[in-house]
């Protein structure tokens, strides 16, 4: 175990081989088992950005275990054909189909209400929508689209849904972050949140979202701590999905012989959901394993900046400014 613990640290630190398919495959060897078949059964699982790439196959593997499974995605046209997909793969698992904008913070306060009316019960939260666009764009409410998609919106989620995840006495927040978080440091003037000053650019952009959403879950993870209710991030490594195609076709182009599939990238965050492992703070996790949130040469964020940060979350979302 000790050199399998060597071979595992040296496959995190040189990136290209922990973050690709390779990473993955020799892990398999002596990471943790797979959660017992039916482990889910009876339980209700929500995954956002659930009509494509990492989503869609993780809502796979959730129905595989049993789960009750609600997808949720923007585009109705697009989350029913995901839910007809679903649903012949398996033919008993139960499907409901969840139509919302994360991005827009009124739609989130519309949907959640509906929700909360619906389903008593909330076993797993999977906070997985994503975006990038190619120049600074605003929500309805004036925020910058990245970040309203990966951290405001996601954030107001959680907080409304407080209640059947409490409910569930055992449930499993996660925050599906990127590894390209440890090369953006955290922010928390509102300007720089905002992306309102500087040149954007989405690369950027999105990495400096996907570094708050780890702050953000760690601070859940405190918040959430009394109430039987475990709060992760994680990083799904190089994976190939539309939205890689898309926005880095370079890079996919490069690297697509060594990327892994969407299951793969999908593996930690349905595993941690149905085995609820015991987590340490910053709880971020890569191939079932906690992984430290900076490279060796990165200095802690300071914690002004993360009170700023998470004060202006708070703000902006019109939730409790409480962090424990």
């Amino acid at each position: 175990m000790a050199m399998a613990n060597v071979v595992d640290a040296v496959l995190d630190r040189t990136v290209v081989l922990g973050y690709s398919r390779v990473g993955s495959a020799l892990r398999r060897s002596w990471w943790p088992a797979d959660p017992a078949a039916c482990s889910m059964s009876g339980r209700r699982v929500l995954v956002t950005g659930a009509t494509s790439g990492i989503g869609e196959a993780m809502a796979r593997s959730f129905a595989d275990l049993g789960a009750v499974v609600h997808l949720l995605g923007r585009d109705a046209d697009k989350v029913r054909t995901a839910a007809a997909e679903l649903r012949s793969h398996s033919s008993v698992v139960e499907v409901v189909e969840e139509v919302c904008d994360v991005g827009d913070l009124d739609a989130v306060r519309t949907w959640a209400a509906d929700f909360t009316g619906r389903v008593p019960e909330l076993h797993g939260l999977v906070h997985n929508a994503g975006t990038m666009t190619e120049g600074r764009q605003e929500t309805r409410q004036g925020h910058e689209v990245t970040l309203a998609v990966h951290v405001l919106g996601p954030h107001l989620m959680t907080e409304l849904l407080r209640q059947p995840l409490a409910n569930a006495s055992g449930a499993s927040v996660v925050w599906m972050s990127s590894g390209g978080m440890y090369g953006s440091p955290l922010v928390g003037e509102p300007e720089d949140i905002e992306y309102r000053r500087g040149e954007f650019k989405p690369v950027q952009a999105y990495a400096r979202t996907k570094r708050m959403q780890v702050v953000l879950a760690d601070a859940w993870s405190r918040r959430l701590g009394t109430e039987e209710v475990k709060v992760e991030s994680m990083h799904p490594g190089w994976v190939e999905t539309p939205g890689v195609a898309t926005h880095l076709p370079t890079f996919n182009m490069i690297s697509r012989p060594v990327l892994r599939d969407a299951e793969d990238g999908a593996d930690t965050a349905v595993w941690l959901v149905a085995t609820r492992p015991e987590s340490e703070a910053p709880h971020f996790w890569h191939d079932r394993a906690q992984r430290p949130t900076r490279f060796g040469w990165q200095r802690e964020a300071d914690p002004a900046v993360v009170r700023r940060f998470l004060a202006y979350v708070a703000h902006a979302t019109g939730t409790p400014d409480t962090w424990g």
